[in-house]
């Protein structure tokens, strides 16, 4: 098969044009058109694949809980995942960390470009500022009450929701293994039927992803030059320090820890995994949604990474909800350079109390754009920082989001090939040169 029929170099090269159209449109005064008539291409790209996610998820976990037939098995699993997430999560922070106090970008950020900064995104960060408070504002405990929905309906309407519906596939699955083999045999089978059709339409919208990674770069570009393309290369300078240490950061992470966990748990080499889960990662970049990515994410770690639905089904969901280990990372580099730019010297306990802050706020947080910039209010309160300081990085958060939320999805499949091989449910790598879908 010719190289650029394959699915992943088709989203390269979309990426690649969306980001020349882009510059372009900026540089000629196009960037109404673009808007208007290339902007909705990538929302409608966007939203379909959202639009498949509960389905998938429902559907999947639902088959993998009921065919577990074993609730020590299904805690079994489900203890381990959160563990890895967790210690992945508490890695990245700590990379993070090492990293801007080793190059300390916050410093050479100039007075001038700081106070100009501060004064045009003062709207943004009392809005930022508002909805983590009401983050704030809630009890210790409200997490876990917020995976329990009173009503079904109004868990699946809404993507943010992802932890409900995980919720709910659970109890049903656990419902169908206790009532009669017959009986359940029945729904299950409706619910597999169900699966499969979703994993076809995946398969079609996956046919429109170029022309959608094209739209989506193109946007980004747009909103970060507007008219004056100077202007965004004035700024990407200005903070390009600050941008390098957060790739720096998310790169390490990715060498280091993900293939750690190969090593202590199975014998899959890095390049393999990221050959295997391409499309999903490009994905993950453009759209900067580890929900919206959700069911590329789980076929591609089913049929590429060999690992069994009934684990694919339960991890990538939970992981796509709590393992924010690209955001965390983030989170602890903006603090940090934040403190490091309004003149502050951050002490060891305010730096352990970033750990544990973002840790914690990173379970739950929505799998959507931008909202490592909440979670981010919250640690900069924790640690004592105005919050109005994430107007430095405002600039240039999309960007990041971008590069983080990439991360974010190689951890979710990552952690599933560890999960899967310690339960014995990891098949063999396969990579099939016919076609990038199937």
């Amino acid at each position: 098969m010719k190289w650029y029929k394959k699915l992943h170099w088709q989203i390269i090269i979309g990426l690649i044009l969306g980001l020349i159209w882009g510059l372009i449109s900026s540089a000629v005064g196009l960037n109404q058109f673009t808007s208007d008539f290339i902007r909705p291409f990538g929302t409608i790209f966007v939203d379909l694949l959202k639009l498949i996610a509960i389905p998938l998820v429902l559907a999947s976990l639902v088959v993998g809980v009921s065919n577990l037939n074993d609730m020590a098995k299904l805690s079994r699993m489900g203890g381990k995942t959160i563990g890895i997430y967790m210690i992945t999560t508490t890695l990245a922070i700590v990379i993070g960390l090492t990293i801007v106090n080793v190059m300390q970008p916050g410093k050479a950020l100039p007075e001038e470009t700081r106070m100009s900064l501060m004064e045009s995104y003062t709207e943004v960060v009392d809005d930022r500022d508002q909805a983590a408070q009401q983050v704030l504002d809630r009890s210790p405990l409200q997490f876990l009450v917020d995976i329990v929905p009173e009503n079904f309906f109004e868990a699946a309407s809404d993507n943010a929701n992802m932890l409900q519906v995980v919720f709910i596939a659970i109890i049903l699955g656990l419902g169908i293994i206790n009532i009669p083999v017959q009986k359940g045999r029945a729904l299950i089978n409706v619910f597999e039927a169900l699966n499969d059709v979703i994993i076809k339409i995946v398969d079609l919208i996956m046919k429109m992803a170029p022309y959608g990674v094209f739209a989506l770069m193109a946007v980004v570009i747009i909103d970060l030059a507007g008219d004056d393309l100077s202007q965004a290369l004035n700024l990407l300078r200005a903070l390009g320090w600050y941008c390098l240490a957060v790739a720096i950061g998310l790169l390490l992470h990715v060498l280091i820890v993900y293939s750690s966990l190969f090593k202590i748990f199975s014998k899959m080499k890095l390049r393999d995994f990221f050959k295997a889960i391409q499309p999903a990662v490009l994905l993950g970049f453009s759209t900067s949604s580890s929900a919206a990515t959700l069911p590329v994410t789980m076929e591609r770690v089913e049929k590429n990474l060999g690992v069994e639905e009934e684990v694919s089904s339960f991890v990538l969901p939970v992981g796509a909800t709590i393992n924010m280990d690209g955001t965390s990372l983030y989170q602890a580099v903006a603090a940090v350079f934040i403190a490091q730019a309004l003149g502050m010297d951050l002490t060891i306990a305010q730096q352990l109390t970033i750990v544990l802050t973002a840790t914690l706020a990173s379970i739950g947080a929505a799998g959507v754009p931008g909202a490592g910039i909440i979670m981010l209010v919250i640690v900069l309160q924790a640690i004592q920082v105005p919050v109005e300081g994430i107007a430095l990085i405002l600039g240039v958060d999309r960007i990041l989001d971008m590069l983080r939320t990439a991360v974010n999805i190689t951890g979710d499949a990552a952690v599933s090939v560890a999960v899967a091989h310690t339960e014995g449910k990891l098949g063999k790598l396969h990579f099939d040169d016919e076609s990038d879908i199937n």
